[in-house]
C-alpha cells in the first residue's frame, strides 16, 4: 500500500512540477525541511492525507483556469 501511495504522490508531484509550476511553490517538499533520519516512519494515513491534499490543490487550480 505504501509503495502505491508513494508512486501516486510522485506522479502528481511530477505533473505539478511539469505542467503547473506556479503551484510547485506551495508544496511542502523542500529538501531542506525533509528529515534525514533512518528510523523515520510515515504511516499510510499521512501519505493518503498528503495525496488528497495534492489532488485537491491541483483540481481547484485546473477548475480556476478553464
Amino acid at each position: 500500500m505504501k509503495a502505491k501511495l508513494l508512486l501516486e504522490i510522485s506522479n502528481i508531484t511530477q505533473e505539478i512540477e511539469t505542467d503547473y509550476p506556479e503551484l510547485y511553490q506551495y508544496l511542502d517538499e523542500n529538501p531542506i525541511t525533509i528529515p534525514n533520519e533512518d528510523n523515520l516512519n510515515v504511516d499510510d494515513k499521512s501519505l493518503k492525507n498528503y495525496l488528497e491534499t495534492l489532488k485537491t490543490m491541483l483540481k481547484k487550480h485546473k477548475e480556476g483556469h478553464q
